[in-house]
């Protein structure tokens, strides 16, 4: 009797346990935020402290990391550790984490052979994620001191993978429902622009060009000047009008990942503009949300075009460090620099960098001092 009541008692500690990740995943349709909210409870009701999430990108099969926690030191403080590949993706990769009996623990080949910062954690389980037989990644759990798990944990495990597969399915079908949506409302948004404010300043620029010819009397020189001067503002006015429409309609990244866009801008800024641009990516195949991967590119295009006409650099470094918790863009530059706390109010491109961050949530970090360049730094919570 007493073995029929652990029994029992076992199998409601499961069920409590299963229905406490279900409903907190349930209650969640971003992804990064689905996935931290797994993460947590795992660790939360199977005694567990650190956790990680391994996803396959959906158009090219890379692997990214799309979620952490309590990582230890060694890997959180240098995310370069966590790129690549590793036993536990190979694993998978090659079927041998396909069910039940293959749940179990590891040892890490990214902890294997360091020495410090690993806060006692050599292995761990990891739980393959698959839906409807697609492959979508692994989930990674650990704890220091690992034991053998028993049958019954290494089921509870593999059913916990099967929920969190779920969330991650759900969660990117709502991506792309949200990224249509944006797509639709970029397209109605150019054409509001094209045919009002681009016609209208069209129509203004055709006056103004009518009134500058008329006005070529001496005496209507003043006049003529300050015609000159609305004209050529509203001939600015209109490239930049024209500029938004495609910008809207088109986009930036045509296709490529955040990180293969910005190495094309870097290298074409230094073709271009005869600048060396240096450029580096951690992190490069975890995806973002369309609207931060666009604004992140605007930003960079910006950053560099201030740096070679403003600065007048001749180095410049682009770096790109995406983790599952922030995105972090630098621009640094050995230009001519100028007092950050004075920025004068006809610099359209800081302010610009300053809205345009604004608008994805982030957060602007500006140094800069005359003669010692400049640093700009945006910086994104994820999730």
């Amino acid at each position: 009797m007493s073995a029929e009541a652990d029994e029992l008692q076992r199998r409601n500690r499961e069920l409590s346990i299963l229905n406490a990740i279900a409903e907190a995943l349930n209650q969640e349709v971003d992804l990064t935020r689905s996935l931290q909210t797994a993460l947590g409870k795992v660790a939360e009701l199977l005694n567990l402290r650190t956790g990680w999430i391994w996803l396959l990108r959906e158009d090219s099969g890379e692997a990214y990391l799309a979620a952490t926690l309590n990582l230890p030191p060694a890997l959180a403080n240098a995310p370069h550790r966590m790129e690549g590949t590793c036993y536990c993706l190979d694993t998978y990769r090659a079927g041998d984490l396909a069910g039940a009996a293959n749940v179990n623990v590891v040892t890490c080949s990214r902890l294997r052979w360091l020495l410090t910062g690993t806060e006692g954690l050599r292995s761990h389980a990891s739980i393959p994620l698959y839906a409807h037989g697609k492959p979508l990644g692994v989930l990674n759990v650990a704890s220091p001191g690992w034991r053998e798990l028993a049958p019954g944990e290494l089921r509870l495990l593999y059913t916990v993978g099967d929920l969190v597969s779920i969330a991650v399915e759900r969660a990117r079908l709502f991506e792309r429902q949200a990224e249509f949506g944006a797509a639709e409302e970029r397209n109605r948004l150019a054409r509001e622009i094209h045919d009002t404010l681009a016609q209208g300043l069209t129509a203004i620029t055709l006056q103004l060009e009518t009134a500058e010819a008329l006005l070529d009397s001496q005496a209507r020189e003043r006049a003529r000047q300050a015609v000159a001067q609305a004209l050529a503002l509203a001939r600015a006015n209109l490239e930049e009008a024209r500029r938004s429409v495609l910008d809207l309609r088109a986009a930036p990244l045509e296709g490529r990942t955040l990180a293969q866009a910005l190495a094309a801008l870097a290298e074409e800024a230094g073709k271009k503009d005869h600048v060396a641009v240096a450029y580096a990516a951690t992190g490069a195949s975890q995806p973002l949300p369309l609207r931060l991967e666009a604004g992140l590119y605007r930003i960079a295009q910006e950053a560099l075009t201030n740096a070679v006409r403003h600065a007048q650099a001749r180095h410049i470094r682009l770096a790109l460090v995406t983790q599952p918790s922030e995105v972090q863009l630098t621009v640094e530059d050995d230009g001519r620099g100028f007092d950050a706390g004075q920025i004068p109010k006809d610099r359209y491109g800081l302010i610009g960098l300053n809205e345009r961050t604004h608008l994805l949530g982030g957060r602007l970090d500006l140094q800069s001092s005359p003669g010692e360049g400049t640093r700009v730094v945006v910086t994104v919570r994820l999730g």
